[in-house]
């Protein structure tokens, strides 16, 4: 059951795109000169911290972000790590597609051409799998990713429909740590930042 194994959810560093609130998914963009400065701070608090696992997106944000931070020699990509697929709403703001579409928000509409909240679910509920497979005994693994698949995923830790994750708001160059209180899945530590 890999009862006592923590998930250590690192969110990568600043890009363009989410500085400006524009869903990024599949579009591969670097991270900014502060997303890179940000990914040296995680670099400095994660020092000394031992990973049984480190697995990463294949975006190049989050590669990039895990490799700053010291672990992209360990890293393994696991594309159930991959950003929300946002569909025709890539590369738009919030704001934009309200204009559009009055009252807008990606937790409840459809995502034409895109995943269903409950689909991304699904991946996240297969990432916490295999991260549990990749310490059986108790230990860390990092996931280097991006906000709504992690947010979605420590939704689905404690038990939560994949929509809980809308409950939980998650900064760039950020880490949450998902634990255990005895046999129960708990947020040991949520959206640590270092401004």
């Amino acid at each position: 059951m890999s009862v006592g194994t923590e998930l250590w959810l690192v969110r990568h560093g600043e890009t363009e795109w989410s500085l400006s609130g524009a869903h990024t998914s599949r579009t591969d963009i670097p991270l900014t000169d502060h997303g890179r400065k940000r990914a040296e701070e995680l670099r400095d608090y994660l020092k000394g911290t031992k990973f049984d696992a480190v697995f990463e997106s294949p975006m190049q944000r989050a590669k990039e972000t895990c490799a700053i931070a010291g672990f992209g020699d360990q890293a393994v990509v696991e594309n159930g790590l991959k950003e929300w697929d946002y569909g025709v709403y890539e590369g738009k703001t919030t704001k934009e597609i309200q204009a559009e579409i009055p009252g807008w928000s990606v937790w409840k509409d459809e995502i034409i051409g895109g995943e269903t909240v409950e689909h991304v679910g699904e991946r996240a509920d297969g990432v916490i799998a295999r991260a549990l497979a990749a310490a059986p005994q108790g230990g860390k693994v990092a996931l280097f990713a991006h906000a709504h698949i992690l947010r979605i995923l420590a939704a689905r830790w404690i038990g939560l429909a994949a929509t809980g994750g809308s409950l939980l708001a998650l900064g760039t160059g950020s880490v949450s740590v998902m634990g255990w209180e005895r046999e129960t899945r708990v947020i040991s530590s949520w959206n640590r930042g270092f401004e």
